[in-house]
């Protein structure tokens, strides 16, 4: 066999295309991994429009841990203190229904939960939807994807009318200003990075601003950056909105035909003088000035954004306030312009398509609109009302649920909440009083499977076929290219013979993954994601593919049995303007607002949720690696990975080390009003003084207390409830350790 199999890359929302080939070719030696396992080759594919054949170490690699530490077979306990035994996949379905059934019957439904993922396909995350939410009526479906990207979607919602990232990677080479805040790019999203950073180069007249309290990768690249203090993102942005005011590098008529709100808007930013602001960021005045004219004086602005942002007791606010700056300057439906977040998960866009957060509901529809409920309940033929109009519970509220015990059954699917939710120690203390926790999974052991007591062995990339979406509304054919090993089976398949067993036989009467996804872009026809021209076939034939892409004679999904009209037809007649085939949204200046105006937000800031104090005088901040990935459950079993990154640590700068009597590598104990770490110091002057930096991606399986989520809290915005993972108060004392390389775990002692 030398044909390659096309496929993604699994890891960020970039959406690098993928070839991959067995071992063994005819005529070529035999492809090995760096421990002379045989391993399927990959390279990346030219022919995919988002990554044209770039590759990071991460994609290159991913087929090294294919058979690394897998779950094979599931596997019960009856309690945590016992071990694991093998089942059957019948004994498993048996238990996992029977206690399903229990609750239903005791009328504790809403005590269900479960907890999905951005890597999840599309088809995993519709058929959870259809299970969850309209089957057994309960919305306690959320995702990892409410500690990533919900600030996005509730920012471009309130600011736009529906979620969806306006612009497309080809903006990257038609920008004449690049605006990067709180994302460091080149380590999280380096495909990205690298095809900006090129233009960059070749053309001196494009100016790059990055906004970040460190001087990353990217902020090396950047002709200005802005090492502004945590917390201070809205200050800065609504500086940089006096300016373009003052200067009046505003656009008025786009203004007046397309957008509302900006007097509330104009109001708020009049407090925001160079002085104040330059005083509040820690920055020059001169500086902030750079930053307004380099905007300002530009054809075509184009923001990009992830993490830093998002993760914020203001996330919303922050993201709306970037929108702002486009909505003032008319910079947005454009070449080369426009809001752009970055996307932390392969198919974290998928899962928004589907519903798949616990206020959400397939094809961009809310769990609280009247009418939104009702097209899916007809669409699935479900009696009305059976969808509830109660949001489900969100991550964090399923780990106070199960303090508090209103949870009764938590389904834990593709993630590793044991290393990635804030407060950790609380996070685990809780999973210790799950009645009933099934975690579904293709690595064990991982630390989150220490609080199960059901383990399901899922087939996870390149073992089922199905959909992704990227961070540029591109859709891509994810084709499966060897079977599942031993008993392993697809995340939908699993979900779909759950519902089957507990009644819902006709609802879930899937025989494979094209089908599920053709039920599921039904329910995006003439909805502002709409993708009912798309099929696995013709994904399969045109490759992939941005959305909207409607079907070319597109029927109303259902009638109205008295007066024979499509009613969702009529209100996508309404709101949808923008439903056509294009790389940008809103190429129109049309929103999918009532009024069909953008919205401006107006936000004072009110800064960390956690500031520092006289006790914890350091502010903490966490983020990713180049090499590494979340939580290590892939990357931390590739060998080339490890050495890049073999251990932990934290940034300080040289003048907070000299007052604390640091020395470079010297470790250190990092203590929060939650919990206690240690690392070992990285002085450098990348860091701004007063705060401190570590990586997110070592659990307890990889290190000894270099947790960084044992020290962050569980504040969250209030309108995306997504918790502020980026910043909280820390101290730091100086410690003594012995190191030892057996299992790359770190053993430590006091001085």
């Amino acid at each position: 066999m030398n044909e390659f199999t096309k496929t993604l890359c699994p890891y960020c929302g970039v959406g690098c295309g993928l070839e991959v080939s067995p071992p063994a070719q005819h005529g070529k030696a035999t492809n090995r991994d760096s421990e002379g396992t045989p391993t399927w080759r990959v390279r990346g594919d030219k022919s995919h429009p988002s990554s044209q054949g770039m590759v990071c170490v991460k994609g290159a690699t991913i087929a090294e841990s294919l058979d690394k530490n897998r779950l094979h077979y599931p596997m019960m306990r009856d309690s945590l203190d016992q071990e694991f035994r093998r089942v059957s996949w019948n004994e498993a379905f048996d238990i996992i229904t029977q206690r399903m059934q229990t609750l239903r019957l005791n009328q504790e439904t809403d005590s269900i939960c479960m907890y999905g993922s951005g890597q999840f396909q599309t088809e995993d995350y519709y058929i959870a939807q259809k299970l969850l939410k309209g089957c057994l009526g309960t919305n306690n479906f959320d995702a990892n994807s409410r500690l990533c990207m919900s600030s996005a979607v509730s920012g471009y919602i309130q600011s736009f009318g529906a979620d969806g990232p306006p612009c497309c990677y080809d903006d990257l080479e038609l920008t004449d200003c690049a605006f990067l805040i709180g994302t460091n790019t080149a380590e999280c999203h380096p495909i990205v990075f690298n095809k900006l950073a090129k233009y960059h180069k070749k053309n001196r007249h494009v100016k790059m601003i990055v906004v970040d309290p460190r001087r990353t990768p990217t902020a090396e690249a950047a002709d200005l950056h802005l090492a502004i203090r945590p917390g201070t993102d809205i200050d800065l942005l609504n500086g940089i909105a006096h300016l373009l005011m003052k200067w009046n590098y505003i656009d008025t008529l786009f203004m007046d035909e397309c957008t509302s709100n900006f007097p509330a808007y104009a109001e708020v930013i009049r407090h925001y003088s160079p002085e104040v602001v330059a005083s509040r960021c820690g920055i020059s005045i001169e500086d902030l000035e750079t930053a307004a004219k380099y905007w300002g004086k530009s054809k075509s602005v184009l923001s990009l954004w992830s993490m830093g942002v998002n993760q914020s007791s203001e996330g919303t606010a922050k993201v709306r306030t970037i929108i702002n700056l486009h909505l003032m300057t008319g910079q947005i439906g454009k070449p080369g312009a426009g809001p752009f977040s970055l996307t932390g998960q392969p198919n974290a866009m998928g899962g928004r398509e589907a519903g798949g957060l616990a206020h959400l509901l397939p094809g961009y529809r809310l769990v609280k609109n009247d009418q939104h409920r009702a097209e899916v309940e007809d669409f699935w033929k479900l009696k009305r009302g059976q969808i509830s109009s109660v949001p489900g519970l969100t991550a964090w509220e399923m780990i106070t649920g199960l303090e508090t015990g209103n949870v009764g059954l938590l389904w834990i699917a593709a993630t590793n909440p044991a290393v990635s939710m804030p407060d950790l120690e609380r996070t685990k203390k809780a999973l210790l009083k799950s009645p009933f926790t099934i975690y579904q999974d293709a690595y064990y052991p991982t630390e989150t499977s220490a609080y199960a007591h059901v383990l399901l062995p899922a087939a996870q990339w390149g073992e089922k076929t199905g959909i992704m979406t990227n961070s540029e509304r591109r859709v891509t054919l994810c084709s499966a290219f060897r079977e599942p090993p031993r008993e392993a089976k697809p995340d939908w398949e699993i979900f779909a013979e759950v519902g089957r067993r507990l009644g819902f036989e006709k609802e879930f009467a899937f025989n494979n993954s094209a089908e599920v996804y053709a039920e599921f872009v039904q329910l995006t026809r003439q909805r502002p994601c709409d993708m009912s021209g798309l099929s696995h076939e013709v994904l399969q034939t045109k490759g992939p593919t941005q959305w909207p892409h409607p079907e070319k004679k597109a029927q109303p999904i259902f009638i109205d049995a008295e007066t024979g009209v499509g009613s969702f037809a009529l209100e996508a007649k309404e709101k949808t303007s923008s439903l056509k085939d294009g790389k940008r949204l809103y190429t129109d200046l049309r929103f999918h607002t009532p009024d069909g105006r953008a919205r401006f937000g107006a936000y004072y800031s009110k800064g960390l949720a956690e500031p520092p104090d006289e006790n914890y005088p350091f502010v903490l901040t966490t983020g990713r690696l180049y090499g590494h990935w979340h939580t290590q459950t892939r990357t931390g079993r590739i060998e080339k990975i490890r050495q890049m990154h073999p251990q932990p640590f934290i940034e300080i700068h040289p003048r907070d080390a000299a007052t604390l009597g640091i020395l470079d590598h010297q470790w250190l104990e990092v203590r929060s009003r939650r919990g206690i770490t240690k690392f070992p110091a990285k002085v450098t002057k990348a860091i701004s003084p007063g705060t401190v930096f570590v990586p997110m991606h070592w659990g307890k399986l990889w290190a000894d207390d270099a947790e960084a989520n044992a020290l962050t809290h569980s504040e969250a915005c209030p309108d995306s409830l997504q918790p502020e993972l980026k910043a909280c108060a820390v101290q730091l004392v100086p410690i003594s350790v012995e190191i030892t390389t057996t299992n790359h775990q770190v053993l430590s002692s006091q001085w």
